[in-house]
């Protein structure tokens, strides 16, 4: 019979497959739809200079700032750092390596590399410093760049609902780079609110099929912090 892939915490699932030096792709954009204690288990693990693709890193106390506090990435590859202090203060200090992609890109990178793509051609940033010292090519009179898939050792990413086979549903927008981030991985971790018998979802509701997927751990309170919490004023108060 071949073993579970439900592990019992989320230290027992990273175990024996992370080691330093990693590339890993981690789901979430903001604060929406990271693997919290996937995260917290990777700080305590002490494992360092690993590079990360992610969105972004977090905030400062939370998400893969937590990383950044002790100094475990050595690398990251990301769309967006504006939410991060002591990101900016590593990188313009030349104590971390960033790799700013666009967005779109990014996600094409994780997609393509998931697919067995190696490398694909787009028209975003053209003309700007992402494009620097890249391949262009003219396809209909435009110039195209060169993209590199990317593919990570090990993946960590966040869902709503597994069963015990690995098939995943999000919950709405915290879909957002999870599915891609788990089809680049060679081995995906899956951080789950509900974990349910095999047959139980529906295959038509299905958003990641479990063959993605090698291991999956519950988490069933997550913090789910606001990264910015913003209110109406009420009237006449």
């Amino acid at each position: 019979m071949s073993q579970s892939k439900v592990y019992s915490s989320a230290n027992s699932a990273l175990e024996g497959i992370i080691n330093n030096g990693q590339t890993l792709a981690i789901g979430g954009f903001g604060l929406c739809g990271i693997p919290e204690a996937l995260i917290e288990a990777l700080r305590d693990s002490g494992f360092k200079d690993l590079t990360c693709i992610s969105n972004n890193a977090g905030v400062d106390d939370f998400g893969l700032g937590l990383l950044l506090q002790t100094r475990q990435i050595k690398k990251m590859i990301s769309s967006y750092v504006g939410e991060n202090k002591e990101f900016e203060r590593q990188y313009l200090a030349g104590e971390l390596e960033v790799e700013l992609t666009p967005q779109g890109t990014l996600a094409e990178k994780l997609r393509a590399g998931g697919a067995g793509i190696p490398a694909f051609y787009t028209a975003t940033g053209v003309g700007t410093l992402v494009a620097e010292g890249k391949e262009t090519r003219d396809f209909d009179g435009r110039t195209y760049v060169l993209e590199h898939s990317l593919v990570a050792d090990v993946s960590l990413i966040k869902a709503q609902k597994a069963d015990k086979s690995g098939n995943l549903i999000f919950n709405k927008t915290a879909r957002n780079f999870n599915p891609d981030c788990a089809m680049a991985g060679k081995i995906t971790i899956a951080e789950v609110e509900e974990i349910v018998e095999i047959g139980t979802l529906d295959p038509d509701e299905i958003h990641l099929p479990g063959i993605f997927v090698q291991r999956i751990v519950l988490n069933s309170s997550p913090e789910k912090r606001i990264e910015k919490t913003t209110t109406k004023a009420v009237e006449g108060a």
